[in-house]
């Protein structure tokens, strides 16, 4: 695909990509760090976001590669409301809310090519989950990051003059994490978080 002829030179290809995902996240809330106390809950959600990429060729079937996404992809904020007993008869009713963004999403991956336009790829990837909470106790929780692996495949068309476009599909498999909060110890689990993209990119052959 991209390791032709004309990025033979040196080898390097830089280009800028689109993506548009569906995703879906389960996780749970622990109330005081107990696990008898637990909510659990399961989102679906759309994402569009915008990369840059350089590779290196080696020899011509192979490629590594660095894909990184400059801008935050931000959840929608999620709103709940827990009453805490005071007294025999008075219940205290405390609002929480929680609003995740994901910063620094890059991938690391590998391509081969199984033909002239076809090709594969495998990767790792990894994010910064950034926590923007209210909780009704004052109490915040601590951001973290999440690891994870990338398969995909696409379809590479080169141009004369070293440009190239792609269209690529890829499957997102994070691992879990888990936040706890300040002062009350309830903690905050993402369980799994997993996605299908569809990817557009154009770049240039050096």
């Amino acid at each position: 695909f991209y390791l032709t002829s004309v990025s033979a030179d040196i080898g390097v290809n830089v280009g800028l990509s689109g993506a548009a995902g569906l995703f879906d996240m389960s996780g749970n809330e622990d109330l005081n760090g107990s696990s008898s106390l637990r909510t659990k809950g399961d989102e679906h959600g759309e994402a569009g976001f915008g990369s840059v990429f350089i590779e290196k060729t080696l020899g011509d079937r192979f490629a590594i590669g660095v894909d990184y996404v400059p801008s935050s992809l931000e959840t929608e904020t999620t709103e709940s409301a827990k009453h805490d007993k005071t007294t025999t008869d008075t219940q205290s009713a405390k609002e929480n809310k929680i609003q995740v963004d994901f910063e620094d999403l890059t991938t690391v991956y590998v391509s081969a090519n199984v033909s002239d336009s076809f090709y594969v790829k495998a990767g790792m990837i990894s994010v910064d989950v950034i926590t923007n909470e209210s909780l009704g106790t004052g109490s915040t929780y601590g951001n973290t990051s999440l690891d994870g692996t990338l398969l995909g495949f696409g379809y590479n068309n080169s141009f004369d003059n070293g440009a190239f476009v792609r269209v690529e599909t890829n499957y997102m498999d994070f691992d879990g994490a888990s936040v706890t909060s300040g002062t009350d110890n309830h903690i905050v689990s993402i369980n799994q978080l997993h996605g299908v993209t569809a990817k557009l990119s154009i770049g240039k052959s050096f």
